[in-house]
């Protein structure tokens, strides 16, 4: 089956020694121009992490949703208002039509972990979880009601691969063809903007053919010593019993040949993935306290601000729920980022075009180098041709 095309890489900029650059018209909001905010609707919304993103692109909420008891009330804590429950409990006609959708759907049928996990329960995953699967098609469904100009929607990495490529093709296929959006997609690790190495895929549409490109992101990021504590309390310290647990299962599976086990890091590292299990054990983010002491937790603080979220932000739940909402969760900073490029999409006019590069390179950047002859071969271009011999 072919693969779906993302955004492919742009070539290399070709050296050159003057740069001209025709600059395109300017588009922006002035005293005599009365621009309304993007409305957007926020589904499978966890704890806003979507909504913060999108509020400070400009957008404005006018719908969330999210069954999650727990979700609902760190949300309510933090924007005044708590989320519609169940989105198969809503009539698609009660929805705000909207100028733009963002949804992140629910991935645990999609990823490796959680298809594993899944398969060793003897329960389906993907299209044919009955309970998260088909979420998707709820999404699908508003779209193709409301038409939004755009939409964002994120999810795993796997997507890309789960059931040979199947899953991804089906979504595609019934975003393009079946509701005629333009796509785009492509995987952003999120450790550009935080210190945690996590990959997701964002998947952007628009209702009209529109020159988007996804937001460039610098090469290098924090470390977490920018988001730990000086001081922690002693319970997020793992007890005698926990640590000598995760240290021999993890020699077990290496006997084994196996890669799980214990993530240990200082503050110069970068983190693995923060996971919505991270309550169990703590075991993929492990912050070292020095050979004479074990090892500790994250606390929800820490894990609120290595998912991006403002020091200002509520965490009114349990230590249990605060891990597996921001495990659950979205980079705020990087959907920021992917919002703001789809609003400056939005407000150009439908047509706009990038700027155009023209570039002049010098008579001696474009002439080609000429490889010096060994003396072997000049000699070989001087040599005469035989006489022949006199008889």
């Amino acid at each position: 089956m072919p693969k779906p095309k993302c955004n492919p890489k742009s070539s290399p900029r070709a050296r050159a020694t003057t740069l001209l650059r025709e600059e395109g018209v300017g588009y922006g909001v002035g005293d005599s121009v009365n621009v309304s905010p993007l409305r957007f609707i926020d589904l499978f919304c966890g704890i806003g992490g979507f909504r913060i993103a999108f509020e400070r692109a400009g957008g404005e909420c006018v719908f969330s949703s999210d069954w999650d008891r727990f979700a609902q009330q760190t949300y309510a804590a933090n924007f005044g208002e708590r989320p519609y429950g169940d989105i198969h409990s809503v009539a698609v006609a009660e929805i705000p039509k909207v100028d733009s959708l963002g949804a992140v759907f629910p991935c645990q049928p999609f990823s490796i972990a959680g298809g594993s996990k899944k398969n060793s329960l003897g329960r389906k995953h993907g299209f044919e979880d009955e309970r998260q699967g088909n979420l998707f098609f709820s999404i699908a469904e508003i779209i193709d009601y409301h038409r939004p100009a755009a939409f964002v929607l994120e999810n795993v990495k796997n997507l890309r691969r789960h059931d040979e490529g199947r899953t991804f093709q089906i979504i595609h296929d019934t975003l393009t063809r079946a509701l005629g959006y333009q796509l785009q997609c492509q995987i952003i690790d999120a450790q550009a903007i935080v210190p945690q190495h996590r990959e997701r895929i964002f998947l952007v549409g628009f209702k009209d053919p529109r020159s988007f490109e996804f937001p460039k992101f610098p090469a290098k990021g924090p470390t977490l010593g920018s988001i730990l504590d000086a001081e922690v309390p002693k319970k997020y310290t793992l007890s005698d019993h926990l640590w000598d647990y995760l240290q021999n299962y993890a020699k077990k599976h290496q006997a084994a040949g196996n890669g799980f086990g214990f993530g240990l890091f200082t503050g110069e590292d970068v983190s693995r993935t923060l996971s919505a299990r991270y309550y169990k054990d703590g075991s993929e983010i492990l912050i070292s306290q020095g050979p004479r002491k074990n090892p500790r937790r994250l606390t929800p603080r820490e894990c609120a601000r290595l998912m991006g979220y403002p020091p200002e932000f509520k965490i009114p739940v349990s230590d249990t729920q605060a891990y597996r909402q921001f495990g659950n969760s979205v980079v705020v900073p990087v959907v920021e980022r992917v919002a703001k490029s789809v609003v400056e999409t939005l407000l150009r006019p439908p047509d706009f075009r990038p700027e155009l590069i023209l570039t002049m390179v010098s008579d001696k950047a474009i002439k080609p180098k000429m490889r010096k002859a060994s003396p072997l071969h000049s000699k070989q271009r001087r040599r005469k041709p035989r006489r022949e011999a006199k008889t």
